[in-house]
């Protein structure tokens, strides 16, 4: 297999997409040259390849961006429209949450309003709490918008693909921080299904549920606690809405215990809605009270020894392991 960062993945879906399907198009901030020059990013060279015509560069607003991949959606067009960064989101929620995620709705079923809402996330680059605060609750929260996050590029690559043929809107979430991560993906063409969860370690003891940029730091605690006898199994999420109730279940009746782990701060975050579903569907499988693993109730600190302090690692996860085994 090749080895690609996330953003190459990503660039290579997109590719793939606009050659299959000349419907497909891309609008954003700097998506032609004013940003995306790094060959570790998701759009480089894809005005070239493509032109002006399909590769738009945008004003720099987040609320006109949204607006266009409506309008296009409805006109029947396939938009991959980019957001910078996730807290970015506020700034176009109107006509994704009250547009995109209502319109197929309204028209009973009848209409498609297929778009792709791009979004980078993820602390760890020093870039302050207005750059790097993960919302993907706030959009999991809205009825009508599929919320995908991948954590690794083979996934991000086949979702996005997915994601691109839907016929509803998606919003598809990227973790700046595994753009640099190689990772093995497929050379061949495929479709990774949206609204599967994925068993990324097999364990007995406890079950772990994650996605984005925590998969790394829960593969690698799982690790740890193999050595001292304890068993985790890691369910990467991958597509938060709709969500994958039957492989959290089935993991959690195999062994009876769950920790969900997430970058996002604790209060609201997703790790609530799987606690949950667990409670009133799975509480007899409990064998011990359940944990989340969480960002603290703080905005991202930009200081560099804080914003570790804010980001779970995998030391925070083998203590909770440790309280519930």
């Amino acid at each position: 297999m090749q080895k690609l960062g996330m953003g190459q993945a990503v660039n290579q879906a997109l590719r793939e997409e606009m050659h299959r399907d000349p419907n497909v198009f891309i609008a954003g901030e700097g998506v032609g040259v004013s940003i995306h020059v790094n060959p570790m990013f998701p759009t480089t060279g894809l005005l070239e390849e493509f032109g002006p015509g399909r590769v738009k560069d945008t004003p720099v607003s987040e609320a006109a961006i949204a607006g266009l991949a409506v309008g296009a959606a409805e006109a029947g067009l396939r938009p991959v429209v980019e957001i910078m960064f996730n807290p970015f989101f506020t700034l176009a929620s109107d006509m994704i949450v009250n547009h995109a995620a209502k319109l197929r709705y309204l028209s009973g079923g009848k209409s498609s309003f297929p778009l792709v809402v791009r979004i980078k996330s993820g602390a760890g680059f020093g870039a302050g709490c207005q750059h790097s605060h993960n919302l993907e609750a706030w959009a999991a929260h809205c009825p009508g918008l599929k919320v995908v996050m991948p954590s690794t590029s083979a996934d991000a690559k086949g979702m996005l693909k997915s994601a691109i043929r839907d016929d509803n809107p998606v919003i598809f979430i990227e973790h700046m921080g595994l753009y640099f991560a190689p990772m093995p993906v497929p050379e061949e063409e495929y479709l990774t299904p949206l609204g599967k969860a994925d068993i990324k370690r097999q364990g007995s003891d406890l079950t772990v549920v994650t996605w984005s940029g925590m998969l790394g730091p829960a593969m690698s605690a799982a690790q740890k606690l193999s050595q001292e006898g304890i068993e985790a199994e890691i369910v990467d999420l991958r597509t938060l809405t709709p969500l994958d109730k039957e492989t959290i279940l089935s993991s959690v009746k195999k062994t009876g215990r769950l920790i969900v782990m997430h970058e996002a701060t604790r209060t609201g975050g997703f790790a609530g809605e799987i606690a949950a579903v667990v409670m009133e569907e799975g509480f007899s499988y409990l064998k011990a009270p359940l944990r989340r693993v969480t960002g603290p109730d703080i905005p991202v600190p930009a200081s560099p020894p804080l914003e570790r302090f804010y980001i779970p690692g995998e030391e925070d996860l083998i203590k909770a392991a440790k309280e519930i085994v």
